[in-house]
This record gives structure tokens, sequence and C-alpha cells, in this order.
């Protein structure tokens, strides 16, 4: 493996075949441990059940537990990391489209735990936000997650509990949930690639955690980034002409970034786990906000030799993993790239005449010091030279974030409350420095044009709202529960961004 590339830390914004021909074409991409993960530890089987499971079937076990990783190549030591299962690779759980998840998390860190599902429709009690929807899970404690994705895609495992997300998820803990499709699109490998980055020492330890400073500007950018737990770039081979199908997953605590996609055209078959009119993104690239997911459909060169690359636009680019084909090139023919399916459980349309109509006005964090021309940057015409000046920040730790003028606590009352089918339109303002991204619990939306005549032709369940900016969503409030509209920048969440409202 290439040593890794420092990151700096600053934010940038900016559609079947069988499962033994997925895991031969995953090892061509070097991708067998992700593979062979994919039944263990959290998952049922893919194959097809002969019959219903047991009702009281044992559940898998996920231990969340100290371990270390090899974030820096030799002589420099391992890192100490959490990790499940023993194993510093974000673990990929596999299910059909109707499989039930039966998971028993095992906390053996001495921190409480939660899994948050990101981007699954969640029954309530399954959600996963510890001082919420379930008690936090204590040092030595376990708990069942025993739930049935109602919709296919590919979704994130992050920790989320009240107060107490961000150390760990900076020290590993991470996965994904990929929930396949009845009639998956044919594709030669379906391989998942979860983005994580890491804020080390000079020693190779983790930096402290709970720092305000951190909390009340950007959040906490790594220095190091990894792809399935390994230092980046991550290199790969494929037989030319594969068909590629690439689910990708932003874990990180706090970095959003943009990819570009260099040597090869990429399509966009889902965005946020729901299936989308395939389309090539502008100028080959993609925002990613913490949360958020694509599934990309790639068809790789028909040469010998090719490279492409995915590239993170952080400081002056940095790359994720890079592809060479290699070997005989595949001959199968097949339809140009297509959607992948649409998701019925979803609504035609949103009528949005009778919405309920609710403002969510984010406030808070640091302060960008003005200079004496009254600029943040020091110039009446641009940014000048140099580090702009650090943003400071002097209030309650604890409470550095606020949304319609509360922090997010323990015992927080939902700032509405509608009863299931209605229609709900939020407009989100950003009243702070910094961009904001923001995490829908237990829905998806529609981000609404300004004037109420469409949307955007895609589901989601996590965007990224400038600074000074206003975006209204629309969505179907369809699942019962009480349910959070969070920050996916743990430290803003940790500090009080984050509330609630509840379906009856």
């Amino acid at each position: 493996m290439p040593p890794s590339r420092p990151v700096p830390p600053t934010d940038s914004r900016d559609g079947s075949p069988s499962r033994r021909t997925l895991l031969a074409a995953a090892a061509a991409f070097g991708l067998v441990p992700e593979a062979a993960r994919a039944q263990a530890p959290g998952a049922p089987s893919a194959a097809p059940s002969p019959g219903p499971a047991p009702a009281q079937a044992e559940p898998a076990v996920l231990p969340a537990a100290p371990g270390t990783a090899r974030l820096r190549t030799e002589p420099a030591p391992e890192t100490p990391v959490w990790c499940f299962d023993g194993k510093a690779l974000p673990p990929v759980i596999r299910v059909k489209l109707g499989q039930p998840v039966r998971l028993k998390l095992e906390n053996r860190t001495d921190k409480p735990l939660s899994l948050h599902w990101h981007g699954v429709r969640n029954v309530n009690a399954m959600d996963g936000v510890g001082g919420v929807t379930q008690a936090p899970i204590a040092p030595g404690g376990d708990f069942l997650y025993a739930f049935t994705p109602p919709d296919a895609g590919s979704y994130l495992i992050r920790p989320l509990v009240v107060g107490g997300a961000s150390e760990p998820s900076g020290r590993g803990l991470a996965g994904m949930l990929v929930v396949e499709e009845t009639n998956p699109p044919a594709v030669d490998a379906d391989v998942s690639v979860v983005l994580q980055d890491w804020r080390l020492q000079d020693d190779g330890t983790l930096m402290p955690f709970g720092q305000t400073a951190l909390s009340a500007a950007h959040g906490r950018l790594g220095n190091l980034v990894t792809v399935n737990g390994k230092p980046v770039p991550g290199p790969f081979e494929a037989r030319p002409g594969a068909r590629v199908r690439l689910r990708l997953g932003n874990a990180c605590n706090a970095r959003a970034t943009r990819l570009r996609f260099e040597g090869v055209k990429v399509y966009v078959a889902a965005v946020d786990g729901q299936p989308t009119d395939t389309f090539e993104p502008l100028r080959a690239t993609l925002p990613f906000p913490p949360g958020t997911r694509y599934d990309l459909m790639v068809d790789l060169p028909e040469e010998e030799g090719a490279r492409c690359t995915i590239e993170a636009l952080v400081g002056k680019g940095l790359t994720l993993a890079s592809v060479t084909t290699k070997g005989a090139r595949i001959t199968e023919k097949r339809p140009p790239i297509g959607p992948i399916g649409e998701n019925k459980r979803l609504p035609a349309e949103i009528k949005l005449q009778n919405a309920l109509r609710r403002d969510v006005v984010i406030t808070g964090g640091a302060v960008v010091p003005k200079t004496k021309d009254g600029t943040k940057d020091g110039t009446k015409d641009g940014p000048k030279d140099g580090p702009a000046p650090d943003p400071v920040y002097t209030g309650d730790p604890r409470k550095i974030w606020s949304v319609n003028g509360a922090s997010g606590t323990a015992g927080l009352q939902p700032i509405f409350t509608v009863k299931r089918g209605q229609v709900v339109v939020l407009a989100l303002r950003n009243e702070t420095a910094f961009p904001q991204a923001l995490h829908l619990h237990g829905h998806c939306f529609r981000l609404l044009h300004p004037l109420d005549d469409g949307w955007e032709p895609y589901w989601l369940d996590t965007f990224q709202l400038l600074e000074g900016r206003t975006a209204r969503i629309g969505f179907l409030a369809d699942n019962p529960g009480r349910w959070l509209i969070s920050a996916t920048v743990l430290e803003r969440f940790d500090t009080g961004l984050w509330t609630l409202f509840e379906v009856t």
C-alpha cells in the first residue's frame, strides 16, 4: 500500500449475476475481505431462504471494542482505535430486500453507544439515537437491533448518542448496510466504498476529543483519509470492459468534500440510497458531505492498462482510489447503463398545496473575526494571501449550536407534531458562519425549487446548506415516532445542533 497523503484540515464546499460471480469480481478489485464480511458479522445470507426464519433465531453478534489499525506506514506504530468484531475495517452488512436485520451490538468500549442506520426509513425504536429512540448502551451492555429495511439501497452505520457521537466515530466505528434489490442490475462487481478521516498526532495516536474550538467551527477534520479502513490511495485492478457498481458513503466526522472522476464516465443511479433516473455528474464532480451516499454505475475502459481514479477535492487534490484495467477484456454484450428501477414505496408526487409549513432556523457556533474594513478576510475585493483568522467562540461549550433557539439535549420537546400522512414543508435557514450538513431521520425528502414550482429529480435524506442560505424541503410524514433533524458533523450534533418532530 502506498503511503498515505496528509490532508489539510480545511473545509471544502464546493443502476443478476450470482453471488459467486459478485465475489469473484470483487476479488479482482482486491476486496475479498469486504465480500467475506458481507455474510458476517451482521447479515443474514443474501441467498434465497428455503423458508421463513425461526421466530426465535439467534441474532448475529457485533462487538464494538478497542483495537489497533495501521494508518501510517512502518516504522510508525499502529493507532489505537475502536472497531467491530476485532477488525479495523468498517463492516459491510448485506441483505436482500425483504430480509430482516437482526444484530446484537455488544458495547466493549468505555463510553455509551448506539448505532444509527443512516438513511433507513426505520421503525422509530430501531433508529439508533441513544438518548432519544433508545437508552444508550452502557459499557458492558448490549442491544438488539431487529428490523426489516423497507427500501433497497446503500446506507451508513454511524454511532449516534446524544452528547457522545463524535468520539466513537472518530475512533473508527462505522460501516455500511447494503439492501440489495430483488432484481439488481447485472454488473461484474458491486463494490462498497466507505470514506473516513482520522485526526492523528505525531506519535500515531488520536488527538483528544471534546475540543470546543473544533465543535464550534468546522468540526473534527482529520489529517489522514482512509477508504474501507485502509490509507488512501487504494489501488485496484479489474478486467477491461467491466461494469461496476460503486456504493460510496461518507462516514467522516466532519469532512465535506467534492468527488471528481478521472479517466472514466460515471452515471449516478441512486442518491442517498434511493434510485433516480441515471445522470452524469455536472463537470464529473459530486458534492459529498458527511452522511451522503451515491450508487454509481461505471463501464471501465476496454483497453488494458487504462487508469481511472476517484479524487477528493481537498487541498491540491487527493486520490481516494484508482482502478487499472488488467487481463482479458470482458466481451459480454450489455445494454447501455440505465435506471436501476424506481422505489414504488415512495409517493409519485408530493402535494404541496395543503402542506404543514414550519421554519427551522440554525444559529450559534464560532464567529469569524472581522477586520477594520468590515470584511472577514481583510480585503474588500477578495481573500487575502495567508490563512484566514481563526473563528472565535466564547459561549457554553455544551450548547454551542441551536435550532429554533434551543440546543438539542435529552428530553427536548418536538418543534412540531403532525398526523401521519401529512405533507410537511420545512424552510431551513442557516444563520451560522459555516455550511451545515443536515439529515432528516426516518424519511426522505425532495429539495424544492424556490417558488414551489417543482423539486430536484431525486430523493434525499442528507444535504448541505451553505451559510446565510435558506432551503426548503418537502416530505410525506408517513413514519410514526419522534424523528430528528440533525447535523451530520458529529461534533456539532454533540453540542446541540439537532431538533426533533413527532409523527402521530
